[in-house]
């Protein structure tokens, strides 16, 4: 199995957040792409390297990024010999092909046939998620449809469904409809969705498909990664992991949430995410 690490966004609101800041104590982050942001003892990103390592399911770990970062990401990845870095060759937020096109050309590049686990750069989980309890339910999914699907879901506020993807499932937890960002009035569900996909080998070959469709439409239909499950779900069995919640290392305050976390609980968490 293949772990695919999206991190060819910009992180324009951190910055913005970061510039703006009066206290002037997260300067030094200026200029660090979110994924390479310390997050407790290590970078937000070596947390994920290191549990797909160590569950023994995952061979090879590929890190997408954009031009602008790529030497940065070069010189993280130079101590995980099993981390590929590709670019996609962009140098700005205007230039961006969005994280589906990304997604694609990493499978390209590196001619993936095989399962693969894709996972947002800004994202980490609370300590009850285990990569290892989501890759067996997926197997066990595997082993009864070999075209099934899975995703994570958590349980949100009421006021909080307008931000995310919100996912609609029934009895068996095959999800049947995502509705992106809803009112609270307009759906019963409270399952955000974050970025966290297993998507089986039968699934890769569609993102050709959804590409070719979406070709014309504004870059936002082809960047985040929900429109295409939404899309997906209509076409192959999608299933739900539920979890406890997540950090999104969207802005400052959430970067300072997601650290002071790590800060005081990881030596505690001596299998964090495995």
């Amino acid at each position: 199995m293949k772990a695919i690490i999206l991190a060819a966004g910009y992180g324009t609101r951190l910055r913005r957040d970061i510039e703006n800041d009066p206290t002037g104590r997260f300067s030094h982050l200026s200029g660090i792409p979110k994924p390479l942001l310390p997050v407790g003892p290590t970078a937000l990103i070596s947390h994920w390297v290191r549990a797909l390592g160590a569950t023994q399911y995952v061979d090879t770990v590929l890190v997408v990024t954009n031009s602008h970062y790529l030497e940065a990401f070069e010189k993280w990845a130079a101590q995980f010999p099993n981390v590929k870095v590709l670019s996609d060759g962009t140098t700005s937020n205007e230039e961006r092909l969005g994280a589906i096109a990304c997604l694609q050309l990493v499978i390209k590049h590196f001619k993936i046939e095989d399962h693969v686990i894709v996972i947002g750069g800004d994202t980490l989980f609370k300590e009850d998620f285990s990569l290892a309890t989501v890759i067996t339910e997926f197997s066990d999914l595997q082993a009864k449809c070999n075209e099934s699907n899975l995703v994570l879901s958590y349980e949100c506020k009421d006021d909080e469904t307008s931000k995310y993807g919100i996912l609609e499932v029934d009895a068996d937890l095959r999800v049947r409809c995502m509705k992106e960002k809803p009112l609270p009035s307009q759906t019963n569900s409270r399952r955000a969705c974050p970025c966290f996909y297993l998507l089986s080998e039968s699934t890769i070959p569609l993102l050709d498909k959804f590409l070719e469709e979406k070709k014309a439409a504004p870059i936002e239909e082809r960047d985040a990664p929900g429109n295409f499950l939404s899309w997906l779900i209509l076409r192959k069995p999608v299933y739900i992991h539920q979890v406890s919640g997540r950090f999104d290392v969207g802005n400052l305050a959430a970067y300072i949430e997601c650290d002071n976390f790590f800060k005081e609980n990881f030596l505690q968490l001596k299998s964090y995410l495995v």
